[in-house]
């Protein structure tokens, strides 16, 4: 009796296909690892927003993408949110509100918010009304910002634990801009910037 070729075993046919598939899913595992690692560690990750303190704009289990990549270019924008670690907790992640920016003096006082910097040395009240709509913001606080500082506050002002209790935010504890909604279906979209009225 003959033995047949490895082209005519069925058993050696199967095991070469196998291998072939074996080897085939190993590379793409492999090249899944090298471009998704990279864009998750540091570029954008997902973030899900608990509890209240950015209602109404951000609900509690909203999943968010945060871009990581923008501010290696650019510096934060006032009325960006962003994620970041509060002070003296880098093991927890909050989502706030940029409303003052390095250099400035914010004062929390009356339900209202007054800025003072080098443009407006004077001083301006920060109109927050295009997401806020008529929300006063209670209690008082009053910080100068030095370089790599911001103030950042809730947008549900009323139950949000922010700068006006642990006071300024380095930018070294800043993770990134909320960039995108994933979640809830019906909101899913970019964050715009708001436009504030020029004071």
């Amino acid at each position: 009796m003959t033995d047949l070729s490895p082209d005519q075993n069925p058993e050696a046919s199967f095991g070469r296909v196998a291998l072939q598939y074996a080897m085939e899913a190993l590379r793409v595992i492999v090249l899944a690892v090298v471009i998704v690692l990279p864009v998750r560690y540091f570029l954008i990750q997902p973030f899900n927003v608990v509890g209240a303190s950015m209602l109404p704009n951000f609900e509690n289990s909203d999943y968010l993408i945060i871009d990581e990549l923008s501010y290696r270019f650019h510096e934060p924008v006032r009325g960006e949110v962003v994620v970041f670690h509060p002070p003296g907790n880098r093991g927890q992640d909050y989502i706030k509100r940029v409303i003052g920016l390095p250099g400035e003096s914010v004062t929390v006082a009356n339900g209202a918010i007054h800025i003072v910097n080098a443009e407006h040395p004077e001083g301006f009240l920060l109109d927050e009304t295009a997401y806020l709509g008529n929300t006063v913001t209670p209690g008082d606080a009053h910080v100068t910002l030095a370089a790599e500082q911001y103030f950042l506050m809730g947008d549900n002002r009323a139950v949000s634990l922010d700068s006006r209790s642990f006071g300024a935010v380095p930018r070294a504890n800043l993770i990134g801009r909320v960039w995108l909604r994933g979640l809830p279906v019906e909101k899913i979209g970019t964050i715009p910037l708001p436009m504030y009225v020029a004071p």
